[in-house]
Parts: structure tokens; C-alpha cells; sequence
């Protein structure tokens, strides 16, 4: 009989805003000046730094010994491959588990805040996060399914976000499409894109165009199976409409678009370097993702 393989923990983070000022500035007088004229202090950036550096330690110490571990920056998330026995800890604020959300398959994702309080997705300090490492990895944690959502081009490629994904021009200027709703009511439109968000987005760029529109449609929960859609600045023309501009997807439906201008671009969550290219005559269909987040949250 073959031993149990022990527990894998891929800690997940990114570059803390110190790090990329460096990089970008070269030294810390430089970095000092730069945030000085913008009436920002080196102090402050540099003390979320070191929360950083001190999360990342007491995560790494609460691993067990003999668990195996993996090491991954967000900018290689696109690169690293994740086993399915995986036990992932994010490190960071809330938009790293956005980030992160897309190239998991059920894995339970444990997100831990280094400045504890200033995150919805990252419910755990790092101190005594041994413990809930442990009733993670045995099944016995809580979690929370969140929804995702993905658009899918008739190419096969297809892209999940968490919060929300975005499709339109590269640059947000007008784009052109065919749109067609749920119910098969189809409009063409010239926009600056369409946004179709999940429940976990609802609290974001969703509800602030929701909020903007006074749009009266409840938006779902982070749990619920459905979607909200909203068409960005449709404008209307002698050739293009502006009626088809909000709805949701309950389970099993879609929302279509076909794409009438030289070239579009779909990204999730806010990253746009991870996209999709559509080019003419391509069609995009938005829907329910397959694929959940599995959140572990306190019991």
C-alpha cells in the first residue's frame, strides 16, 4: 500500500508597492521623491511592505514540516500549474484572489490580509493560520462557493473571471457588436463595452455602473447561480440602439455578442495584459463559469 502523498501549500503574492517603486526608481531616495511630490510618505508604503514580509513568514512557518510547499508570484500564475490536492494561500489584498480565481479547479484558496480588517475575500490574519491550514487540507473547513463568470469565443478559447469580465475596445473607445440577450432579443450597438459581473463583483465596478444607470434589478449574491450584464455608454444612431443595455443570467442562459469592429479585446477582473483578442464576424458567449471559487472562510 502506497503512503498518503502529503499536502501541497502554494502560497501565492505579489510584489509589494515598495518593490515596484524600486524597480521602477532604482533606489529608495528616488522612490522617497517620486511618492513625496505626489503628498505620499515612504513611511507608510514601506510599513505595508514589511506586513507583508512578516504575513509571508508566519505562513511559511505554520506549514507543517513535512507538507510539501510551492511558491508563486502573480505574475507567473498564467505559468504555474496547480494539482489538484492543492491547499493555495493568498497573500494580499482582495484583488489577488480575483487574479488568482481563473486557474483553479475547486482547489480551497485560504486568503490571508497582512493589515487584517481591509479585506472581504481575505478573511484570516496570518497569526494562527497553522490551524486553519490543517482543517483545510482534511475537508473540515468552511467554504464558501462563489460564482464565476466566463466568455467564451467560437474558437474554443475561454476566459473566467471572478468578478467580473469586460469586453470591448482595447482602449475603451467605441466598439461595435452585435448584442443578443437571454431571450433572444438581438440589437446592434455602438458602445464602450459590455460588463457582465458575478455576485462577488456586485460590490465593485458592477454596482458602480448599476448605481450610475439606477438600475432597479437586483443584483445576485456571490453564491447565487446568476449573472448581471451591463452595456457601457451605448449610443444611439441612425445604425445602433441603445435599449439592450442591462439584465441578468440566471443558470443555463447566455448573453452573446458578435463582433462588427476591426478588432475587441475580453479581460477579467481588471487585467487587462491576460485577454482575448476578437476580431470581426467572432462571436463571444457570457455566461455561468463551470468552475467555483472555493473560499475557506472562519467557522
Amino acid at each position: 500500500m502506497s503512503a498518503t502523498l502529503a499536502p501541497r501549500v502554494v502560497v501565492v503574492s505579489r510584489r509589494s508597492e515598495l518593490d515596484e517603486l524600486l524597480v521602477r526608481h532604482g533606489t529608495r531616495p528616488a522612490a522617497e521623491h517620486f511618492l513625496r511630490e505626489r503628498g505620499r510618505d515612504l513611511d507608510e508604503v514601506s510599513a505595508r511592505h514589511e506586513a507583508l514580509q512578516q504575513a509571508l513568514t508566519a505562513v511559511d512557518a505554520a506549514v507543517p514540516a513535512d507538507w510539501r510547499r510551492g511558491r508563486v508570484d502573480r505574475e507567473d500564475l498564467p505559468r504555474f500549474l496547480f494539482g489538484p490536492e492543492d491547499l493555495v494561500v493568498a497573500v494580499g489584498q482582495d484583488g489577488l484572489v480575483a487574479n488568482l480565481a481563473k486557474y483553479l479547479s475547486g482547489q480551497p484558496v485560504v486568503g490571508v490580509d497582512p493589515e487584517p480588517g481591509r479585506g472581504v475575500l481575505m478573511r484570516f490574519g496570518a497569526n494562527g493560520i497553522g490551524s486553519v491550514l490543517k482543517a483545510a487540507a482534511g475537508g473540515a473547513a468552511p467554504v464558501r462557493r462563489l460564482a464565476m463568470v466566463t466568455a467564451r469565443l467560437d474558437d474554443g478559447q475561454e476566459l473566467a473571471g471572478l468578478n467580473e469580465v469586460y469586453a470591448g475596445h482595447a482602449t475603451h473607445q467605441s466598439a461595435r457588436y452585435r448584442l443578443f440577450d437571454a431571450s433572444g432579443r438581438q440589437e446592434r450597438q455602438s458602445s464602450s463595452g459590455v460588463l457582465v459581473g458575478t455576485g462577488t463583483g456586485a460590490t465593485g465596478w458592477t454596482a458602480s455602473i448599476a448605481a450610475d444607470r439606477g438600475w432597479k434589478g437586483a443584483l445576485p449574491g456571490p453564491e447565487e447561480p446568476a449573472l448581471s450584464w451591463f452595456v457601457r455608454e451605448a449610443w444611439p444612431s441612425p445604425s445602433t440602439g441603445a435599449t439592450l443595455t442591462a439584465g441578468r443570467l440566471e443558470a443555463g442562459q447566455e448573453l452573446r455578442m458578435v463582433c462588427e469592429s476591426e478588432r475587441l479585446v475580453v479581460f477579467a477582473d481588471g487585467v487587462e495584459a491576460d485577454r482575448l483578442t476578437v476580431t470581426w464576424g467572432q462571436q463571444v458567449v457570457f455566461g455561468l463559469a463551470q468552475q467555483r471559487l472555493h473560499l475557506v472562510v472562519p467557522g
